[in-house]
């Protein structure tokens, strides 16, 4: 089986979107746009941004022909940063986490594709995260094969245990916020020096927490720089603080906030939920809806569907078969960047594994797909010694409203069938808020492709000249527990 990813099946839906006909005459934009993402897929790099530069030229006045031409070269560029280890390297890698191995087992790796590689300019060349996330599904495979016994909580899911025990034993209290904490971060996002001329203005969009919301509360600014900033109205799907600042030749260019905010856990008795009838899909279609390029019911989605789900008698049960099988199917391990996958779901199932994120997309889709409307929610998980992003969703019940679901925190190992199933119908006090959507237009907006163009945790950050992608700047939280 082949498991290069492609990209040729990406560009065909955004086609699609964009209106891009194929055969508009002559050498049709379509028709170039394939050619190039044709080249990407057989490895051919350099010469896919040599035919972008040419017809580029040619088509300067298509502004529409021109962006996806440019988006095309970047992704090359995104694409050589995500693979950039030789078989050399990987192979020293390999040997520091997984151990000794043989050469059949390295061929069998990456003929399964547990090995994630692409061909660039007749190379091959391995994912940058490749033999770390190896020896994750390895020992996934390994603990399947333990007897339940024998596993050993680790001190996070001991600490997730201990926490959701505390929120599922208070009474009366069902569908309330509770346990609340109140957090202080301070967060700073550092472009390199020299990374635009002296003098030019950079844009910088930082992550902002949402306000509209029973589970987050008191959101307080605390300190800015640069001291004008704009922040964005809590409508807004991805919300953002806005900043500019000129460049100085030789000195990095510093974006900083500080803020403050309480966070509470949340919790529904699923007994309670399973008594919740379907939708009208009239009144939530937003959330029932395909969103392409990722959510979408492709034939892979439907006939997986028809094989976890069948006819579930309630959304309750139809959530229940789908966060099962992925918890227990889709083990997490690191991601490529979102901006270089033409569709997470389909990528999920090939590879059979994802982060949190990528997780939660193919839990929206299947739930999409059977009638459970469903959101996206994602930020950070703020728990002591484990800040990070983070991405998780919430499910709409009739009478219950939108119950937070976390498919990466998945299945805790307790015998406790509540305290087991918690993160299925809720969530932990330890989050910060961002997004509620998927690749929602920032206010304001960003002229050029944003380096993420599906979540928003990080920040964004462009100049006149262009984007201004993850390796041109870095970014750092740190968090006071009040």
């Amino acid at each position: 089986m082949n498991f290069t990813l492609k990209i040729m099946k990406g560009v065909m839906v955004l086609l699609a979107v964009w209106g891009l006909s194929a055969c508009s005459g002559g050498m049709g934009r379509g028709s170039r746009i394939a050619e190039v993402a044709g080249a990407i897929d057989e490895g051919r790099f350099s010469e896919a941004v040599a035919m972008t530069e040419t017809w580029r030229a040619e088509v300067a006045g298509d502004s529409l022909l021109v962006a996806a031409l440019d988006s095309l070269a970047d992704l090359t560029q995104r694409l050589r940063l995500e693979f950039s280890l030789s078989e050399e390297q990987i192979r020293e890698r390999l040997a520091g986490s997984v151990g000794v191995f043989t050469e059949a087992e390295f061929h069998s790796w990456e003929e399964g594709g547990w090995l994630e590689w692409r061909m660039i300019d007749g190379e091959k060349r391995y994912f940058n995260r490749a033999a770390s996330n190896l020896k994750r599904l390895l020992d996934h495979r390994r603990g399947r094969d333990l007897p339940v016994e024998a596993a050993v909580p680790e001190p996070f899911d001991t600490f997730r245990m201990h926490h959701a025990a505390k929120i599922i034993e208070l009474p009366d209290l069902y569908g309330q916020p509770v346990l609340p904490v109140t957090l202080r971060v301070k967060y700073t996002l550092t472009v390199e020096a020299d990374a635009v001329p002296p003098g030019e203005v950079i844009r910088c969009w930082l992550p902002w927490p949402r306000e509209n919301h029973l589970r987050q509360q008191e959101i307080r600014l605390l300190e800015a720089f640069p001291a004008g900033f704009f922040v964005a109205p809590d409508t807004v799907g991805q919300r953002s603080l806005y900043m500019e600042q000129k460049a100085e030749a030789g000195q990095p260019v510093r974006f900083e906030t500080s803020f403050s905010w309480r966070s509470a856990g949340h919790y529904f008795d699923p007994a309670v939920l399973t008594l919740t009838p379907w939708c009208d899909p009239a009144e939530m279609r937003e959330y029932l809806a395909e969103q392409p390029p990722h959510i979408r019911f492709t034939p892979r989605i439907r006939e997986l569907s028809d094989s976890i789900v069948g006819h579930a008698a309630t959304p309750m049960e139809a959530v229940r078969r789908i966060f099962c099988w992925i918890d227990s199917q889709i083990p997490w391990a690191g991601a490529l960047e979102y901006g270089v996958m033409p569709n997470i779901p389909e990528y999920v199932l090939t590879r059979r594994h994802g982060d949190c994120g990528m997780k939660t997309l193919l839990f929206m889709t299947l739930a999409r797909y059977n009638g459970v409307p469903v959101k996206w929610q994602s930020g950070w998980m703020m728990h002591p010694g484990e800040v990070n992003l983070h991405d998780w969703c919430e499910v709409w019940y009739e009478g219950a409203g939108w119950v937070p679901l976390d498919m990466s925190f998945g299945r805790l190992p307790s015998d406790d069938p509540r305290i087991r199933d918690f993160y299925m119908t809720g969530i932990d006090p330890w989050r910060l808020i961002v997004n509620d959507a998927v690749g929602e237009t920032f206010v304001p907006a960003k002229k050029y492709p944003r380096s993420e163009p599906v979540d928003f945790q990080r920040g964004e950050v462009e100049w006149r000249g262009g984007n201004l992608y993850f390796n041109r700047w870095s970014y750092r939280m740190s968090v006071e527990y009040l």
